[in-house]
């Protein structure tokens, strides 16, 4: 018998493309929400994003697991009326138009609520369904800029740059997943109170990049409110906190080194030879190790310039000083800690050429257990499921 998921019974209709509304499903999808996934007959355009081969990228596949995915052109009639009929049948709908979109198009939370008063609506946008730049366009290399955040990515002497991934949509994803089990969690509480449905203004989940992004920033805001306090970009280093950094060995591979709490920085000083460090009572705390932050970081750089990789990780573990290698995609692959967990999931794709290829895709966190729970299925074909959805649900 196949293990009954925490989300089994929940049914989500995903109207949104690339990356912020799918990670919301994804999250969902992984834990046994029924995802269905609508597409327009080109697709979403992330099919198309990192495609070396073939005709669907393995971005897409990743996050569009566990999903199924229906063909419907919101441009006509037709396609709205199905809509309109699916979410009948769903407990929450999510989208990632501009704000005002859906309305245009007769598919608004008033409309879809008229035949469904249960109905949860995850709305991620820009900056928000709300205020003065609700309708301005944005994708999350914007909203990083006015979260804060891409202020303090890179070197200081250097423009600001960004991250490989798109953290700010992933992010904004991980928000509205929240908030749509938050949401499911008070419809049921409710339930038990009186049998009244939730107005709609408490089932709209409303996620803005800018926000997801700015809630990231810790104290950002408030250094500035209460010592004047407007923090730069550090490079590899965290404001504030030394001597925490990456550091390149002799074999030419890298490492991170975090050897800034108080209680670990004797040993780690001594550790690679410099026990006059250890000693020096103006670092025996993270305020005086701050300003001396170059000096530290020369040394320790010097340190590891001398050894293999491997021979600096196994000096640093003797002395309990906490550190790990700089991976690489191949690195993941390979690590034990990855493979006991489940980590990596192995599937056949097609990826172009004569023959499906096993590829590893990332495994469902959290864990619940000792390991990953499986990946069902990886993103779909375009319009796989289109039979099945209108057999179910648009006779």
């Amino acid at each position: 018998m196949a293990r009954s998921l925490p989300l089994d019974g929940v049914r989500v209709l995903e109207l949104g493309n690339y990356i912020a509304a799918p990670t919301a499903g994804r999250m969902l999808a992984d834990f046994g929400a029924e995802v269905i996934k609508v597409e327009r007959e080109t697709g979403d355009e992330l099919r198309n994003w990192r495609l070396y081969d073939g005709d669907t990228s393995m971005l897409f596949r990743t996050i569009n697991r566990n999903k199924k995915s229906i063909v419907l052109d919101l441009r006509t009639e037709s396609g709205r009326d199905d809509v309109r009929a699916l979410a009948a049948h769903c407990d929450v709908v999510l989208e990632n138009f501009r704000p005002g979109t859906i309305e245009k198009w007769g598919i608004g939370p008033e409309v879809l609520s008229a035949a469904n008063p249960d109905l949860i609506f995850v709305r991620i946008s820009a900056f928000g369904q709300t205020g003065p730049y609700a309708e301005r366009p944005g994708f999350a290399a914007v909203a990083e800029a006015y979260g804060g955040f891409r202020e303090l990515v890179g070197d200081p002497d250097r423009p600001p740059v960004r991250v490989g991934v798109s953290i700010g949509d992933s992010i904004a994803g991980l928000y509205g997943a929240f908030g749509a089990v938050m949401a499911l969690y008070e419809r049921l509480r409710r339930r038990d109170e009186s049998d009244e449905p939730l107005p709609l203004a408490e089932r709209i989940v409303d996620v803005a990049l800018n926000e997801a992004i700015f809630s990231m920033m810790e104290s950002l805001v408030p250094d500035l409110g209460a010592y004047g306090v407007t923090r730069e970009r550090t490079g590899g280093r965290m404001e504030g906190i030394a001597p925490s950094n990456g550091y390149t060995c002799g074999d030419g591979l890298s490492v991170v080194i975090s050897g800034n709490a108080d209680a670990i920085f004797g040993r780690y000083m001594r550790a690679i030879g410099r026990p006059d460090l250890a000693d020096d009572p103006d670092l025996s705390t993270n305020d005086g190790r701050w300003r001396r932050r170059d000096e530290v970081d020369d040394a320790i750089g010097a340190w590891t310039a001398t050894l293999a990789r491997a021979e600096v990780l196994a000096v640093l573990d003797e002395a309990g000083v906490p550190a790990g290698p700089i991976y690489t995609a191949a690195d993941i692959v390979a690590d034990e800690q990855y493979r006991a967990r489940n980590m990596v999931q192995h599937f056949d794709v097609d990826a172009g050429g004569d023959s499906p290829r096993s590829v590893g895709f990332p495994g469902i966190v959290p864990v619940l257990g000792e390991k990953s729970l499986p990946i069902r299925s990886v993103g779909p074909d375009l319009g796989e499921h289109t039979e099945e959805i209108r057999r179910r649900f648009l006779r």
